[in-house]
């Protein structure tokens, strides 16, 4: 299978001297294309981290990180920021929509700020409205939706241009457990139906079974569970 993210001894410290904190020592993780992969462990381990990582967010660290086999070690913000325009996608816990654009002008957000034509995307716009149960909502502002129904918008917006890579950072953290269900479900339908890889940080158990692949941060490692 091909593999699209590949961490090879991978090392991080946060602080200095008697501050200093270990949070990776020399983890290995290896992520194939297609794939719904779980990161669970303690809070605060370093799972948000690894995901800000993986993005080039956070180039701190030592060791190797390959995004669909490019080494970002050494990538510039340029090309870090190509990387991510062609490969990796966003979800995060709060949903950071804009509050005086509607559901479908959230959606297109990323299009426009990248300069390319909006016209080109309205079949995956109205194909994501439908996936995600939003069409009726798609002139609504936020603040007209459920905590759900923002998650959904959100979603929509990052697989938008269909990344090869989602990276979900406590998706379902804001949510109570019916919403939080039907996002894991929908994440399932994008693995499945869409190709997008996942990997889906999450301190729930219930969520976590959702993956096809469970990892665990524990004692600075990545282990499969």
């Amino acid at each position: 299978m091909e593999k699209v993210i590949e961490i090879t001894g991978l090392t991080k410290r946060f602080g200095a001297g008697e501050n200093e904190a270990l949070i990776f020592d020399g983890a290995d993780l290896t992520i194939e294309k297609g794939s719904f992969v779980s990161l669970t462990g303690a809070s605060g381990s370093g799972k948000s981290t690894l995901l800000y990582m993986i993005g080039g967010l956070d180039r701190d660290f030592q060791g190797e990180i390959r995004i669909g086999g490019q080494s970002i070690t050494g990538m510039n913000d340029s090309q870090l920021s190509a990387l991510r325009s062609l490969h990796l996608s966003y979800v995060f816990q709060f949903y950071n929509l804009v509050a005086n654009l509607s559901v479908e002008e959230n959606i297109l957000l990323p299009v426009e700020l990248s300069g390319r034509r909006t016209k080109d995307y309205m079949d995956r716009l109205e194909s994501l409205l439908e996936l995600t149960g939003l069409t009726a909502k798609r002139k609504n502002l936020p603040s007209q939706l459920s905590g759900g129904q923002q998650q959904r918008c959100a979603i929509a917006r990052a697989v938008l241009t269909e990344p090869e890579i989602l990276l979900a950072d406590e998706a379902t953290g804001n949510l109570d457990r019916v919403s939080g269900e039907e996002i894991m479900k929908l994440f399932t339908r994008l693995n499945q139906e869409k190709g997008i890889t996942i990997l889906h940080v999450t301190h729930s158990d219930e969520c976590a079974a959702y993956g096809n692949r469970i990892v665990k941060l524990v004692d600075h490692k990545l282990i499969d569970v």
